[in-house]
């Protein structure tokens, strides 16, 4: 089933490998599924079912006009939800923008199938600076993004992911093979999508989402991430979320995922397996191995 359809006909690419509980995992901006691929394949090593796929507009699945906002975004959610049966005992993880649909599903869906959740270098609660979010993002940066990619997206993205895999501030940074995989990743994607969805992650504000995260939920921010700040969003999300558990990876980028992989994927698992039915320690010794 490597594709489902929408409520409203988008067609949208599906990962599912594995057995068990499962684990939905969805993608930041301006990637693919194929960013959780590491973590996809140990969660599936390790006795859970990953199920990720690509948002609308990006990677493998379809391209329409609308239907770049949270609403409809969180409707897609819960459509992969309904498709591949994931309907009663699953955990949601959302990375950077993906987060913003973990949260709207939350509230809009009543969070519905769902037993735990995590937010990854994610943009909830709000990323714009207001007067009552004075940490957050500068209009003024978020346009110049925009007006970066209308000019030039092919150029934008080389500039934006050395920013985003922390290039120049790590000891030991991700290889110019990993910047030219995500900007082919990048390029996969429209170029309405790219905006549109910019456009969202940087102006919606979950704050009023917030209370409906009624399940243990993982937050993981780097407090070096220079493309969604900690301060606006994770230490903010973790603040409102009751039943959260905060872990900040000192020094580490927006790109976590990648640049903090092997540990990342061992703080998923051991937040996995403190719920029900966790897994065993041979499964957990099982994670990393290819």
């Amino acid at each position: 089933m490597p594709y489902i359809k929408t409520r409203d006909g988008t067609d949208l690419y599906v990962k599912d490998w594995g057995e068990g509980r499962p684990v939905v995992l969805i993608h930041g901006w301006p990637l693919s599924s194929d960013s959780w691929d590491k973590q996809a394949m140990a969660l599936a090593n390790a006795g859970f079912r990953a199920i990720a796929y690509d948002r609308r507009g990006f990677g493998r699945s379809g391209q329409p006009w609308s239907g770049y906002d949270y609403d409809t975004l969180a409707d897609d959610l819960a459509d992969v939800l309904r498709e591949t049966g994931a309907t009663s005992d699953a955990t949601l993880v959302g990375f950077s923008m993906g987060g913003g649909e973990v949260a709207r599903y939350m509230s809009r869906h009543n969070g519905q199938g769902v037993i735990g959740a995590g937010l990854i270098s994610s943009v909830v609660p709000y990323m714009l600076k207001t007067d009552d979010n004075p940490d957050g993002v500068p209009e003024a940066k978020l346009q110049e993004i925009a007006a970066g990619i209308q000019k030039d997206r092919h150029g934008f993205f080389p500039s934006f992911f050395k920013d985003f895999f922390g290039v120049g501030m790590l000891s030991a940074p991700v290889t110019s093979d990993t910047i030219d995989w995500a900007v082919q990743v990048a390029n996969m994607a429209g170029l309405k999508p790219i905006l549109a969805c910019a456009q969202s992650f940087g102006h919606t504000d979950f704050r009023g989402d917030l209370a409906a995260f009624r399940v243990p939920t993982l937050v993981v921010h780097g407090t070096s991430d220079n493309t969604v700040p900690i301060d606006p969003t994770g230490r903010a999300a973790a603040k409102g979320i009751a039943q959260s558990q905060l872990v900040e990876y000192d020094g580490a980028p927006h790109g976590l995922t990648v640049t903090e992989s092997d540990r990342f994927t061992r703080d998923l698992l051991t937040f996995l397996g403190a719920a029900p039915g966790g897994v065993s320690s041979e499964q957990e010794a099982a994670l990393l191995q290819p």
